[in-house]
């Protein structure tokens, strides 16, 4: 039987559902909450799993040992010396942040081609907590607590700044993080970036699942903030397999992928839409402006996360819009993103 729907959920097998189901439920602390035992971290699951999956589509994971869990990232060094004879080119080294729910793997074909236009730089990417090869630690999951990742990361390569591309989720999270950690950031470039809409444009229903108010049961939040991160239910394609074997990013087996092989992911996606930073972020936004750091911005003509009057009236001036996409402008129209990624970058030189 292929699929399975489940209660607005459309599974890509009865297995599937089975394994999802049997996990022991999670909800992660909020912030203020104060933790009187020692920190718990779930485990995340294994390298060989994702790659029997999805294919060698990344480096190998290296990993990075902090008080939080063990976090993976991904590192295509230079495959060129500095041009022009400079000691160092203007792009050596860029950091790249995953959206909530698809992880690093999500980023891969924009990594890529802008890895063949910038053959001298240094790229890598990283999985957040509780996402792709990543663990989750049960502690409140609020925006310092991706700034520790970024920072760590960053003194476990020995990088003192590097340029930073954010893309939904993660273009909030390096948003913060430029204003409060301005010295490590060399240039930062928003892509669909979220944490500007406002909670109060929803309804007050909507808004109790989304805080996860007491008025509701945890499951009931959770499966109703998976539902609104996919405008509905998540539909893995039937053709996903022969599309990955072609070497495609399918983000929707991804998402599937990681709730059923990793037992922290759902609670780490609720806790990230609820207290990481993908709603009423303006003050750091502003202050990430008011930083002096170049920036600049793509978005999707047709993204209701956000838009064009949205970053300006935060100070971002700096944005383009590429037409007929959505939100998933990252993935869906690569070769312009790369392109404009790649006018931004050659101007700071």
């Amino acid at each position: 039987m292929e699929g399975l729907t489940v209660d607005k959920f459309r599974f890509s097998s009865p297995t599937v559902y089975t394994k999802i189901m049997s996990q022991p439920f999670l909800a992660l602390p909020r912030p203020g909450t104060i933790q009187t035992q020692q920190l718990v971290t779930i485990a995340a699951p294994k390298e060989a799993d994702f790659v029997s999956t999805f294919g060698q589509l990344l480096p190998s994971a290296s990993y990075l040992s902090t008080k939080y869990g063990k976090a993976a990232y991904y590192s295509i060094p230079p495959t060129s010396k500095a041009s022009n004879g400079a000691k160092e080119d203007p792009i050596s080294r860029v950091l790249m942040v995953h959206g909530v729910q698809t992880c690093a793997i999500g980023l891969q074909p924009l990594a890529k081609t802008l890895s063949s236009r910038f053959p001298h730089a240094h790229i890598v990417l990283v999985d957040l907590w509780g996402h792709g090869l990543t663990d989750a630690p049960v502690t409140p999951y609020e925006p310092a607590l991706f700034h520790f990742l970024l920072e760590s990361l960053m003194t476990h390569l020995h990088w003192d700044n590097a340029h930073f591309i954010g893309y939904s989720f993660g273009g909030s999270t390096v948003a913060t993080f430029a204003s409060v950690k301005r010295h490590l950031v060399s240039s930062l470039i928003l892509v669909a970036p979220a944490g500007l809409m406002r909670m109060s444009q929803f309804t007050p229903q909507e808004q109790t699942w989304l805080r996860g108010d007491s008025s509701v049961t945890e499951q009931e939040a959770q499966k109703q903030v998976m539902i609104w991160l996919e405008d509905g239910p998540l539909v893995v394609p039937p053709n996903w397999k022969e599309r990955v074997s072609r070497g495609e990013v399918v983000a929707e087996a991804v998402k599937e992928w990681q709730m059923v092989n990793h037992e922290g992911h759902a609670a780490s996606v609720v806790a990230v839409v609820r207290d990481g930073g993908v709603f009423d972020m303006h003050e750091g936004f502003k202050r990430a402006a008011g930083t002096g750091v170049r920036n600049f911005s793509v978005l999707g003509e047709l993204d209701p996360i956000c838009s064009v009057s949205d970053l300006k009236d935060v100070g971002f001036e700096n944005v383009v819009m590429v037409n007929a996409a959505g939100h998933g402008v990252v993935r869906e129209q690569v070769p312009e993103v790369a392109r404009y990624v790649e006018e931004f970058w050659k101007g700071l030189a």
